[in-house]
């Protein structure tokens, strides 16, 4: 089966690349989750505040563009295709172009390290959806595995941790790590908060430092206020580190693949702002993005499941994660009506 592929699909969460499509590219993001229209103009003020463009989308291609020849360095002659959860362009246009293209089976390489419905299930249901679209000639498309403990992925988090602690000059800074919060709802199915924590932990491990100087928090919540979400968040605990006789922090967006809207706004907008109001000096060190380390590992997992590499690397506690996802695999969260 490994020598059936015949391309990888990336497979991203989209962004607006101009102010009007900031509000419909949020109605995608959001459609079936009962979020009222006053938070989506709310949210919607954070792209306008950078002039209504995302730079993920930009940022994909830089992945791509360095990932290309990466391949073709390692024997890898594949096409790269590229499709979106929620803006152009989307996953059912790209799959549709790949079946007109003749790809019969390919690789798809989610852009999210960790487990949960968000990150993991919900696009391969995207993609099955774009299948379905793409009609009778639509590819095979198989997802690459969760790379959360991947050592590719733990030493490029290291190098960019270790390049705040050196921009903040001192031995021994507190570590602040982010990702995306959830819905308790959804995080009660999945190994999402144990996978991120590991990750922490495991990043820690290669900087040598000791392990009660981190602590991994929340960010970007959405949803009712009622309804229970990971915490703490990253802002409300920043305010308590100088009472813990804090003064130093690094802030890791550890959940995040790369500095889109949510990093600059979140983190470098509120959560630096944040730091200022209660006296800490932070720095906030850049996600993996294009790194060596992180590109090399991306390169491994694809050959890795042509068959070219006999070993899964995997460091840590649990190993590497499985290829074919389980059919109760991080079950969607349950929505309760509003009112």
């Amino acid at each position: 089966m490994a020598n059936e592929y015949q391309a990888v699909l990336i497979v991203g969460f989209g962004g607006p690349e101009r102010t009007e499509d900031v509000l419909p590219f949020l109605e995608n993001v959001t459609r079936g989750r009962n979020i009222p229209r006053e938070r989506l103009l709310e949210v919607a003020e954070h792209y306008y505040h950078f002039g209504g463009v995302s730079p993920i989308n930009a940022q994909v291609r830089e992945l791509i563009a360095v990932l290309e020849p990466a391949l073709r360095e390692a024997g890898v002659e594949f096409p790269v295709y590229w499709g979106n959860r929620n803006w152009h362009p989307m996953i059912e246009a790209t799959v549709t172009q790949m079946a007109r293209d003749g790809v019969q089976a390919a690789l798809g390489l989610v852009l999210a390290a960790y487990s949960s419905y968000s990150s993991c299930r919900q696009y391969r249901e995207d993609i099955e959806r774009g299948c379905l679209a793409a009609g009778d000639t639509a590819p095979r498309i198989d997802k690459i595995r969760v790379f959360y403990n991947h050592p590719g992925f733990i030493e490029a988090n290291a190098d960019r941790v270790q390049s705040a602690i050196d921009q903040l000059g001192v031995a021994n800074p507190r570590i602040v790590f982010t990702a995306h919060s959830i819905p308790m709802s959804m995080a009660n199915g999945c190994r999402y908060a144990e996978q991120l924590g590991e990750t922490c932990r495991l990043i820690v491990d290669r900087l040598g430092l000791p392990q009660d100087c981190w602590k991994l928090v929340y960010q970007s919540r959405s949803g009712r206020p009622e309804d229970p979400w990971l915490e703490p968040d990253v802002c409300d605990y920043l305010r308590t580190l100088p009472a813990q006789g804090a003064s130093h922090v690094v802030i890791h967006p550890v959940g995040f693949l790369s500095d889109h809207m949510e990093v600059l706004f979140d983190l470098d907008e509120e959560a630096l702002q944040v730091c200022d109001e209660v006296g800490l000096r932070a720095v906030r060190s850049p996600s993996v993005g294009t790194h060596p380390s992180f590109v090399a590992m991306l390169v491994e997992l694809i050959r890795e499941r042509l068959g070219q590499v006999e070993t899964k690397a995997a460091i840590g506690l649990y190993g590497p994660s499985h290829d074919d996802c389980p059919l109760d695999c991080c079950p969607a969260p349950v929505r309760r009506p509003r009112g």
